[in-house]
């Protein structure tokens, strides 16, 4: 089992409440990145959100493969944007990239 970094970008389609933000963020700490080496390091935050309401949210994610990991970091996003009241039509997501890997040998 590898732990991978994921970022998953996104934007918010409408204006979303500081509070809606925090919500995300609080169904996303479990896979906070600053859990790994990397993440602290980096100083990697869990959800980043910019005026113009573009967003990334970077978690861990334990997988076999790099395809396994993106997967799993767009459903965990996907389902804390849902858990927080958004629709899937109000945030749309970008595809998942691998921000570092740390694979034990």
């Amino acid at each position: 089992m590898t732990t991978y970094v994921i970022t998953v970008p996104g934007t918010f389609l409408r204006e979303v409440p500081e509070s809606v933000c925090s919500d995300i963020g609080r169904s996303l700490r479990p896979r906070d990145p600053r859990n790994t080496e990397l993440g602290e390091n980096e100083e990697l935050s869990l959800l980043t959100v910019e005026e113009d309401g573009r967003f990334a949210a970077r978690v861990e994610v334990g997988a076999t493969d790099r395809s396994q990991a993106e997967a799993e970091a767009v459903r965990l996003v996907s389902r804390a944007l849902r858990d927080s009241g958004l629709a899937e039509e109000e945030a749309s997501l970008g595809a998942a990239v691998v921000t570092g890997i740390d694979s034990e040998f």
